[in-house]
């Protein structure tokens, strides 16, 4: 089993007096690590915006036909995820080696919860390994620096950017970071995005945004349909394309399980030329 972190988990101060995005959103996962600031503020969310808590469940459910189908039917054994968030079931490893063990994994996050749970929780098959770097979107030069010490640039990856990019605004060019972060990327490799837009339940969720936004969590930015494709330009987009979250490539008896309805969150999984 090979498992490392770069950067110490923990180092920074780990401040539970006020609600983080990642421990919110473990919140409504349904999971246990989130402090009473995080339930609050997943709670006043919900009471404005109820679907909140079914993105989140889709969302889970889109990261495993993804990755999947990377590791599957394209090749892909190397995943950069940046964003991933607390640890849960079926975490992007975990799909990854299920069907190639020797699959390398690279998450990126800023927050010493997730990288103290990510030590202590997450590992690897034998044969692949995977890595945890301390690091920040905003920076792609940093992070694609540490990730080249797991994963090889020469080979294709996949870039997985999974309901984070609504937290960086526009006048940080969140367009621009993406584009810097492909261009390190061979030719091959894969761009793989979810955020959320508000175009299905329209001013509920606009305002439970702006409500949550107002408060001392990380704020997030809806964006539209357009400026979510727009991170694809110049990529080759496997079908059905840019989608709501449940719409792409569902499972067989998705339409049964009531997994087919379309929430504010869109994706596209796209592949560089």
């Amino acid at each position: 089993m090979t498992h490392d972190s770069q950067d110490e988990p923990g180092r920074r101060n780990l401040d539970t007096s006020v609600p983080h995005s990642a421990r919110v959103w473990n919140y409504w996962l349904g999971g246990k690590d989130n402090y009473p600031p995080d339930r609050a503020a997943g709670d006043h969310f919900i009471a404005t915006f109820p679907s909140i808590v079914e993105i989140a469940r889709q969302s889970r459910l889109l990261l495993g036909r993804v990755v999947r189908h990377l590791a599957r039917d394209e090749g892909v054994r190397q995943f950069l995820d940046i964003g991933t968030g607390l640890p849960t079931v079926d975490n992007t490893h975990e799909l990854a080696q299920r069907v190639a063990p020797d699959a390398r994994i690279v998450y990126v996050d800023n927050d010493p919860l997730v990288l103290t749970h990510a030590r202590a929780l997450l590992t690897s098959t034998p044969e692949g390994r995977t890595s945890y770097v301390d690091a920040d979107l905003r920076d792609p030069a940093q992070i694609v620096q540490k990730a080249a010490q797991t994963l090889d640039f020469d080979k294709p990856i996949a870039l997985m950017l999974m309901g984070i990019l609504g937290h960086i605004p526009d006048e940080a060019q969140p367009h621009a970071i993406v584009r810097n972060l492909m261009d390190a990327l061979p030719s091959g490799s894969f761009l793989s995005i979810w955020d959320g837009v508000n175009v299905i339940t329209g001013e509920a969720l606009e305002a439970a945004q702006e409500d949550y936004n107002e408060g001392d969590a990380d704020p997030y930015f809806l964006r539209s349909p357009e400026e979510i494709t727009q991170f694809f330009d110049g990529l080759e987009l496997l079908d059905p394309g840019v989608v709501t979250i449940s719409h792409w490539r569902p499972a067989p008896d998705a339409e049964e399980r009531g997994n087919l309805r379309e929430v504010d969150a869109l994706c596209g999984v796209a592949r560089k030329p």
